[in-house]
């Protein structure tokens, strides 16, 4: 059914703030049936960027006399204002016979920057008898930060760059740069300095609902905000995202800018074939793709008002998505599936008979409208697993066992996108990956990831998907047009993790993963859904983690923000604050049950 026909409900907004960074102390591991230890938790930093406030200021090479200093502003001078000026803030930074290393360009928005994460601290050698200096950075490519706003893939190879200084003359202070790399370079946490994260919406292909898009944008004027947000979605969708989503009308184009203030806008545009429903249609995208704004906008084509849009009304009476709705946590204990009690969190009911609530390893059960979708992977003999997968109302009453056994099954995970009458989700098994429909038929799924696939994760609006494979983290689009399923091309995130074991969404734009750092320790860490932003949830983890599981909604349903919850060691355990989840936690257990630990935990939402 249409998100559009269902006048009334109130839409639920998800927080979009960016948890950018974390405070972490070590912690243990290994924890044992019956423990009190407490887990070190984390303390979030401000969302970057703003949206009418002052921008940072730009650095200055007299800011800093010393070589890596200087360096690590020069990499911020890019980002640290309009696009157009972007070349000539960084050129102050050189020396006149480095003029001609960097590519020289007119001044112009279309800039690219080449966004790179510094893997350790830049290192710098003592100036030599001519006075010269050497800086290396040894770094990871993150991407391209384009004109639209968009992060694409990395374009470049190099895992390090080295910059050659000398004195200021005549005066002999300060610094010049002499020798860089001829790209306009950019650090991630200059992204996050002067950026601000931001999403625009764009229909999926059957219009139904809309899929967030990542982008990227500097402190601006309001007016200037819904200017660019025209001109986004205008341009389309993001590259990985275009197969699962449908863009505005070829040759949409503004007219001019947007105006307005005080609460009122005016959008002109070129747009070919608007008649009612893709007016509409594109009035719902705008109050989605504009959020911080309330008032009315006057849609304009070809300089005749055609729809007045109460935006901040838009978003009340037309969800972008089905949202989840009061999530509740449950875990595996002994082979049951069964709810946990953590404080004043809502307490859940397991919604399968016994006769079916056995011999389980890992689950998934979401509720999807009035219905309610489960799968779960069980143990089968000579230690195989299956899947058992069913759908009801209030309860599951029957599952359908899959045919085929395999050795290795991840969580299963549920597309959100289809209907009642066909619902579909994904698991990854023996390192490939399957779809599977209500009957718990499974069907391999194409896929040119490199690797074994041993995780996968659908997003809240069903029509993205987050992977494992090979132990590197991909996201993908998902293309539900005529019921059938299929994938767009994966793209790779850039991390700083490797052999990542598990992924799960924790908001609409961001991933909780698990994998080592460059310490080799087992670690989790928050990833952009375009690899932009990365910064650690938890060190120190000890084991590797076998399951994770997160909750992409905002706290306004009962749980904090963010939450996520994970199996390590035999043991699981969750955050806010970050905690083993005990035996007495476990709801619902009869008399004389074995002393185990609670394992792979999960939401219901």
């Amino acid at each position: 059914m249409s998100v559009r026909n269902r006048p009334g409900r109130r839409a639920r907004r998800l927080v979009v703030g960016l948890l950018a960074g974390v405070l972490l102390l070590p912690a243990g591991c290994g924890i044992p049936a019956e423990t009190d230890v407490q887990i070190d938790g984390s303390v979030p930093v401000a969302e970057p960027g703003s949206l009418n406030g002052p921008p940072a200021s730009p650095p200055a090479p007299t800011d800093s006399d010393e070589p890596v200093p200087f360096i690590e502003n020069y990499l911020r001078a890019a980002a640290a204002g309009e696009r157009d000026a972007a070349y000539a803030r960084a050129r102050t930074f050189l020396a006149d016979e480095a003029r001609d290393q960097l590519p020289g360009k007119p001044q112009t928005s279309e800039i690219e920057l080449t966004v790179v994460r510094l893997r350790s601290k830049p290192e710098s050698t003592p100036p030599n008898n001519q006075g010269t200096s050497t800086v290396r950075l040894k770094v990871q490519q993150v991407g391209v930060l384009r004109a639209d706003g968009t992060l694409g893939p990395p374009t470049a190879t190099e895992t390090e760059y080295v910059f050659e200084l000398r004195r200021a003359e005549p005066t002999g202070t300060g610094l010049l740069i002499t020798r860089l790399p001829n790209v306009l370079l950019t650090s991630d946490s200059a992204l996050r300095e002067y950026y601000r994260q931001h999403k625009v919406y764009f229909w999926n292909s059957d219009l139904t609902r809309l899929v967030p898009d990542l982008r990227y944008l500097p402190a601006v004027p309001t007016e200037r905000l819904v200017t660019e947000v025209v001109k986004w979605l205008a341009g389309g969708p993001s590259d990985w995202l275009a197969p699962g989503v449908t863009g505005l009308p070829d040759r949409t184009r503004p007219i001019n800018n947007a105006t307005g203030g005080n609460s009122q806008w005016e959008v002109n545009l070129d747009m070919p074939g608007a008649n009612e429903g893709r007016l509409a249609r594109l009035g719902t995208q705008l109050a989605w793709s504009l959020p911080e704004l309330t008032g009315q906008l006057d849609l304009k084509i070809q300089n005749q008002k055609r729809l007045t849009v109460d935006l901040e009304r838009e978003r009340a009476t037309h969800d972008a998505y089905p949202r989840g709705a009061d999530p509740t946590r449950f875990s595996v204990y002994d082979g049951v599936i069964h709810p946990l009690g953590l404080g004043s969190e809502r307490r859940g009911t397991v919604p399968l008979p016994p006769a079916e609530n056995r011999n389980v390893v890992s689950a998934s059960i979401a509720r999807v409208d009035e219905r309610l979708l489960a799968a779960l992977v069980v143990a089968a003999p000579q230690q195989r697993l299956r899947l058992k997968v069913g759908t009801g109302g209030e309860e599951v009453a029957v599952l359908n066992t899959g045919d085929p056994t395999f050795g290795t099954m991840s969580r299963p995970t549920w597309l959100r996108s289809l209907d009642d009458a066909q619902p579909a989700g994904l698991v990854a098994a023996d390192g490939k990956l399957y779809r599977f429909d209500g009957a718990g038929v499974l069907d391999p799924v194409p896929l040119s990831a490199a690797g074994s696939v041993v995780a996968v994760a659908g997003a809240l609006d069903g029509h993205r998907i987050a992977l494992v494979s090979g132990g590197a983290v991909y996201v993908a689009a998902v293309n539900v047009e005529g019921g059938g399923v299929s994938l767009g091309q994966p793209r790779r995130l850039p991390t700083l993790l490797t052999g990542v074991t598990a992924v799960d969404w924790i908001s609409e734009d961001q991933l909780v993963l698990a994998g080592n750092d460059p310490d080799r320790r087992s670690v989790i860490h928050q990833l952009s859904v375009d690899g932009g932003f990365e910064s650690p949830l938890k060190t120190e983890v000890g084991a590797a983690v076998t399951q994770l599981a997160g909750y992409p909604g905002s706290g306004d349903r009962g749980l904090p923000a963010f939450s996520f919850m994970y199996e390590t060691n035999g043991a699981a355990y969750r955050n806010n604050p970050f905690e083993f989840i005990k035996r007495q936690q476990v709801l619902d257990l009869p008399a004389g049950s074995r002393v185990v630990n609670p394992t792979a935990p999960f939401f219901l939402y």
